[in-house]
């Protein structure tokens, strides 16, 4: 069960959200009223936050952890379409189209999550036409990692496990004390997000680590040199 954060929590969360991307540069009286009825809320790791095809009425913000985006290819098999973690929204296209969701979204580790009222968000893009661009940025990052991923599609496992590990970092890293760190994924869904087996998944990682490119423990995996990684890729 989710469980609402107590009042000094939630205002953490509610700063946190103010500072992200997409309320940067606002006026501070529209960003207080945009996230006025936001409630943050916790969850625990593989719960389903949002169905295909479920109407919304909320867009969620990602305070702590990481969830997955998920559907399924034409022959039932689950296919990972992104990671998301800390500073990233999701369920922000189905109230700007009024269309049902089109994927699946589901936590990956106990994680945080700020739900703002659709129509809260809607009215701020209709009267803050920065937040519009700054969500048009945000799209266009996201295409431009898919592009990538799917030009590598046809490369060798190596350049494509690097490119999942260089597209978790681009969106997710986070500077470490040796290296750009990005959550420990189960290989699963490295399997998924690269479209290889998973097998072949942990043979490439542990290759990458025996030639020192990654280095990994429980939870992180750190990239000592984010410039030799990207020199797989071919």
């Amino acid at each position: 069960m989710d469980d609402r954060h107590s009042p000094r929590d939630a205002q953490a969360d509610l700063q946190m959200v103010r500072s992200g991307l997409l309320f940067k540069g606002l006026p501070e009286e529209a960003v207080i009223q945009a996230t006025s009825h936001m409630v943050s809320r916790r969850h625990p790791a593989n719960q389903v936050i949002l169905l295909e095809n479920d109407w919304g009425s909320s867009v969620y913000f990602i305070l702590e952890g990481w969830v997955k985006i998920r559907t399924y290819n034409l022959d039932g098999k689950e296919v990972t379409l992104n990671i998301l973690g800390r500073g990233e929204l999701f369920g922000e296209m189905a109230p700007l189209e009024e269309v049902p969701r089109s994927t699946d979204v589901i936590t990956l580790v106990p994680t945080v999550i700020g739900n703002m009222p659709a129509s809260d968000f809607v009215n701020l893009l209709h009267s803050q036409p920065l937040a519009g661009i700054h969500l048009a940025q945000l799209m266009a990052r996201r295409l431009r990692q898919v592009n990538r991923r799917l030009r590598l599609r046809e490369s060798d496992s190596t350049s494509r496990v690097a490119d999942i590990i260089l597209f978790l970092a681009d969106g997710q890293g986070r500077p470490g004390a040796s290296g750009l760190e990005i959550p420990n994924l189960p290989h699963r869904e490295l399997s998924s997000l690269s479209g290889l087996a998973r097998e072949t998944v942990t043979r490439v990682l542990n290759k990458l680590e025996k030639k020192g490119l990654i280095v990994r423990d429980k939870d992180w995996i750190v990239i000592p040199d984010v410039n030799a990684l990207e020199r797989l890729l071919v």
